[in-house]
C-alpha cells in the first residue's frame, strides 16, 4: 500500500491519528475539518485496507432529570426548587423557627411536606449529622450548615449538566450511590463511543504521507477549460460513491401523466377527442342510454342532482323517440319533465352521445377523458369524483371481434398484454363484455373495462345508422396497478414525500 492508493479523505485521517492513539469520529471530525459522513466513509476505507482499527469505548453519563421528565406528579409539588432536598428543607425550616430543638409532632404540621418526605427528609437528615432526636423532639446540630455527599453532586451536576461516571470524586461517587436510590434527582445514560486507531500497517505508510490537495483542482470551472490549465495540472480524486445533491424540482403530478400518456395511445391509433360539460341532464345522462327512469342508478344514493336547475333545451323529435323505446321496451309511460333534471355526469357517454347526435358521422374514431361524479361512501377503492376513459368507433361493419382488438391493442400499448372477456350486461350495449388483465407483480386478474354495441334503442334515437362500438372505465384504477397502490385515495392526498419519489417514466 502507498499513498498513491489513498483518497484525500484517507490521508487527512491518517495525519490525524499520529498524535492521538484513539480518537472518537466526532473528534476526529473536528480535527480534519471534514463532515462525520466523510470521515465514516474514510474509516470504512482505511478498514477495508488494514490501515486502522475500531474499538467501542462505553461510559455512563450522569444528567439531573428535569421537572419536566419526572414522572411522579407529588414530586413535583413537593419540590418546587427541585434542587433541594427533603433533608435540606427541614434544616431550613427549623432555622427559621429560631429554634434549637423542636417538637417533632408541632414541626410536621408546619413543614407542608408528606408523610413520606417528612420521613425520608428525618431519617436523612439524621444520619448526615445534621439533626439528633432526643425523645419526641429534634435538636439541631453545628454541622447542619455542611454539604451532605448528594449535595456535593448535585450542585456539580447544576454546574456542568452531565458528567461522566468515571470523572466523579469520591464524595461525588458516595453521592451518587445515595441518589440512584432515590427516583427523580440523578439518570444514568450509557453512551457508546467508536474509537479510531492506526494499525501497525497503518503507523508504517503515515511517514510517506503528503497532503498535496493545495496543488490539486477538485472543481472543473469553464475558465479552467478554456484557458487549457487543465492540461498541466494535476486533479484531485472523485468519491463517486458520495451522495448526490437532491434538488426537488416541479414536475407534473403522476395522474396528469397517465392522463397524458392515454391521450397519445389514442391519438396514436388514429382518434380524436372530444370534450363537454360535467353537469348534463337526465336526458343525456340516462335517458338517451336507454336507462328507465326508475332504475337504482338513478336514485340520489347513486348520483349527486343539481337542485334548482333543469334543462329546457331537448330536442322533441329525439325525446319522442326516447319516449316510444322506453314505453315499448320497457312497458312504462316515460316522464319528460324527469329528463330535464340535471345531474353531475356519472360518466362522460352523454358527451360521447350529444356528439354523435350532432354530427351524425358515418364512420370514425372519437375519445374523451373526464371527471365524472357518483355518490358513494369513500373508501379504498371508491372515489366520489374520478377520471373515466372513453373510446367509440363508428362504422358499416364493425363488429364485437373489431372491439376485442382495439382494447388488447389499447392494453398493449399500456404494459397490458395478458387481456381476457366475458358477457355482461350494460343498458345501453348489447351485446357487452367485460375487460380483465392479468397484473405479473401481483399475480392475479384485474377487471378493467366495460365495453359492448350500442343498442338501437340508442343508435336509432339519435339518426345514426352505422355500428356503433364503445368501451370506459375508471382511469385511477390503471393508476393504481401503475404505482402499485392499494389504496386510491393515495392519488389526491398530496404527500409530498409519495410524489417525489415517484419516477417521472415508471416501468
Amino acid at each position: 500500500m502507498t499513498q498513491l492508493n489513498l483518497h484525500k479523505i484517507e490521508k487527512k485521517i491518517l495525519l490525524s491519528l499520529v498524535n492521538d492513539d484513539k480518537i472518537d469520529i466526532e473528534k476526529l471530525a473536528t480535527l480534519t475539518n471534514l463532515s462525520l459522513d466523510n470521515v465514516r466513509r474514510g474509516i470504512e476505507w482505511l478498514k477495508y485496507k488494514g490501515m486502522v482499527s475500531i474499538s467501542i469505548q462505553k461510559e455512563s453519563i450522569l444528567e439531573l432529570i428535569s421537572e419536566s421528565q419526572n414522572n411522579n406528579p407529588n414530586e413535583k409539588i413537593q419540590r418546587a426548587d427541585f434542587m433541594t432536598l427533603p433533608e435540606r428543607r427541614i434544616i431550613t425550616e427549623i432555622q427559621k423557627t429560631g429554634q434549637k430543638s423542636i417538637k417533632i409532632g408541632e414541626f410536621a404540621n408546619q413543614c407542608h411536606m408528606s408523610n413520606s418526605e417528612f420521613g425520608v427528609g428525618i431519617k436523612n437528615a439524621i444520619r448526615n449529622g445534621w439533626l439528633t432526636k432526643v425523645s419526641d423532639s429534634l435538636k439541631i446540630t453545628k454541622n447542619s450548615d455542611s454539604l451532605s455527599f448528594e449535595e456535593i453532586l448535585l450542585q456539580q451536576l447544576s454546574k456542568l449538566k452531565r458528567i461522566k461516571l468515571a470523572e466523579l470524586s469520591e464524595a461525588e461517587l458516595n453521592g451518587f450511590a445515595l441518589l440512584k436510590n432515590r427516583p427523580g434527582y440523578v439518570k444514568e445514560n450509557v453512551e457508546k463511543s467508536f474509537l479510531v486507531s492506526l494499525t501497525k500497517e497503518g503507523k508504517t505508510l503515515v511517514p510517506e504521507i503528503k497532503l498535496d490537495e493545495d496543488n490539486e483542482i477538485g472543481i472543473l470551472t469553464s475558465e479552467i477549460l478554456n484557458s487549457g490549465k487543465w492540461k498541466n495540472e494535476k486533479f484531485t480524486q472523485i468519491d463517486v460513491t458520495s451522495p448526490v445533491r437532491t434538488f426537488l424540482i416541479g414536475r407534473t403530478h403522476p395522474l396528469t401523466d397517465i392522463i397524458a400518456e392515454i391521450r397519445e395511445i389514442f391519438v396514436s391509433m388514429g382518434f380524436s377527442e372530444i370534450e363537454g360539460p360535467t353537469i348534463q341532464s337526465c336526458f343525456w345522462n340516462f335517458d338517451v342510454l336507454f336507462t328507465p327512469q326508475d332504475h337504482p342508478a338513478r336514485d340520489m344514493q347513486d348520483t349527486f342532482y343539481m337542485s334548482n336547475l333543469i334543462d329546457e333545451d331537448i330536442d322533441s323529435v329525439i325525446s319522442n323517440k326516447v319516449s316510444d323505446f322506453h314505453k315499448n321496451e320497457w312497458n312504462y309511460d316515460w316522464n319528460f319533465e324527469k329528463s330535464k333534471k340535471t345531474v353531475l355526469r356519472t360518466h362522460t357517454t352523454p358527451v360521447t352521445i350529444k356528439y354523435l347526435s350532432e354530427n351524425k358521422p358515418t364512420y370514425g374514431r372519437i375519445f374523451s377523458i373526464g371527471r365524472v361524479f357518483r355518490n358513494e361512501k369513500m373508501s379504498y377503492k371508491h372515489l366520489m369524483e374520478f377520471h373515466q376513459i372513453e373510446g367509440i368507433v363508428i362504422g358499416e361493419s364493425i363488429s364485437l371481434r373489431d372491439l376485442m382488438g382495439l382494447q388488447k391493442q389499447f392494453y398493449s400499448k399500456l404494459g397490458l398484454e395478458k387481456v381476457k372477456f366475458w358477457p355482461t350486461y350494460f343498458p345501453y350495449t348489447e351485446p357487452s363484455l367485460q375487460s380483465m388483465v392479468y397484473i405479473d407483480k401481483l399475480g392475479k386478474w384485474i377487471e378493467l373495462f366495460g365495453m359492448g354495441m350500442f343498442r338501437p334503442e340508442v343508435t336509432q334515437s339519435i339518426g345514426m345508422v352505422n355500428n356503433v362500438l364503445a368501451w370506459g372505465g375508471g382511469l385511477e384504477r390503471i393508476a393504481m396497478i401503475r404505482y402499485g397502490l392499494d389504496d386510491v385515495r393515495e392519488l389526491y392526498e398530496n404527500k409530498l414525500s409519495w410524489l417525489r419519489t415517484q419516477s417521472i417514466c415508471p416501468l
